[in-house]
C-alpha cells in the first residue's frame, strides 16, 4: 500500500499562532482532547451514530455515496444552545453545485448532542475562534458525513475545492474503513501555496480560516467491501446562520 502522507500536526500551545500565521492547522486526536477537555473514549462513543445516517437526496451529480445528518447550535462563552432545526443553505458563490438550495437533513441523534463531551467540544473550538476574531456568539452548523463506495467511488467534496462562507471550519476524521484516497488538500485562497495529506487517525482535526484558504478532499475507492470514510464537519460563523437572501 502507498505510504500515506501524514498531516503536519500543530501542538496545542501553538494552535492560535499557527492559524493566525497560515490560516490552517491540524491537531492530533490527543491535541483535540487536550484543547477541548474531552476524553477520547467519550468521542469514540459517538461513532456508532454514523451507522444511523440517512441518504443525502440532494446530490446533483446523481450519486448515492453520501449519508448525513445536520444540526445547528449557538455558542456563547461556555454555554451551548441547540438552535431550532433548520435547512442547510449556502449561496452559489460558495457552492456552485448545491448552492441556492434549502437542504433539509434529519437532525443529529440526541445521544450525541446532549452528551457533556459535545458541549465541551463545540465550546472549546469556539474559544479558539474567539481568540482569533474576538469574543462573540458563534453560530455552529454540525454535519455528520459518511462517504461510501456504493457507486464504486465516493466524493467527499463533490463541489471541488471551495470555501464554506463562514469564519472557521473544523474537519474531524471519525473513521476510515477499507478505503484508499480521501486525501485532504488545502490551498491559499489568494496565493500559490498549498499542501496535501491524509488524515488517518480517528479524531485528527483540521482547522481552517475560511476567509483565507480553500479546501477539498479527493475521492475514495474501496480496498474491500463495505468501505467508507466518516467525518464530522463543524462550521463557525459570526453574524448568524447562512440563509436565503444572501449572495
Amino acid at each position: 500500500m502507498t505510504q500515506l502522507l501524514a498531516p503536519p500536526i500543530t501542538p496545542v500551545d501553538a494552535l492560535v499562532p499557527t492559524l493566525r500565521r497560515q490560516g490552517h492547522a491540524a491537531l492530533s486526536a490527543a491535541g483535540l482532547s487536550d484543547l477541548t477537555h474531552t476524553a477520547l473514549p467519550d468521542l469514540d462513543a459517538w461513532r456508532v451514530s454514523w451507522n444511523h445516517l440517512l441518504p443525502d437526496d440532494y446530490l446533483r451529480d446523481g450519486g448515492r455515496y453520501r449519508r448525513r445528518r445536520h444540526s445547528c447550535f449557538v455558542v456563547e462563552g461556555d454555554a451551548l444552545h441547540q438552535a431550532p432545526h433548520r435547512a442547510h443553505w449556502q449561496p452559489l458563490a460558495y457552492n456552485a453545485l448545491h448552492g441556492g438550495l434549502e437542504r433539509w437533513f434529519e437532525p443529529m441523534e440526541a445521544a450525541v448532542v446532549t452528551a457533556p463531551a459535545w458541549s465541551r467540544l463545540l465550546c472549546g473550538l469556539a474559544a479558539v475562534c474567539s481568540r482569533l476574531k474576538g469574543a462573540q456568539p458563534w453560530f455552529v452548523e454540525a454535519h455528520q458525513f459518511r462517504i461510501d463506495t456504493t457507486d464504486g467511488i465516493g466524493r467527499p467534496t463533490p463541489e471541488g475545492a471551495h470555501r464554506d462562507g463562514v469564519d472557521f471550519v473544523a474537519v474531524l476524521l471519525v473513521d476510515r474503513h477499507h478505503v484508499k484516497g480521501g486525501e485532504t488538500r488545502v490551498f491559499e485562497a489568494d496565493g500559490p501555496q498549498g499542501l496535501r495529506f491524509t488524515m488517518n487517525e480517528a479524531w485528527t482535526t483540521l482547522l481552517l480560516d475560511d476567509e483565507r484558504v480553500i479546501h477539498e478532499s479527493t475521492p475514495i475507492q474501496p480496498l474491500a467491501q463495505p468501505a467508507w470514510r466518516d467525518t464530522l464537519v463543524l462550521t463557525f460563523r459570526a453574524r448568524g446562520f447562512q440563509g436565503p437572501g444572501e449572495v
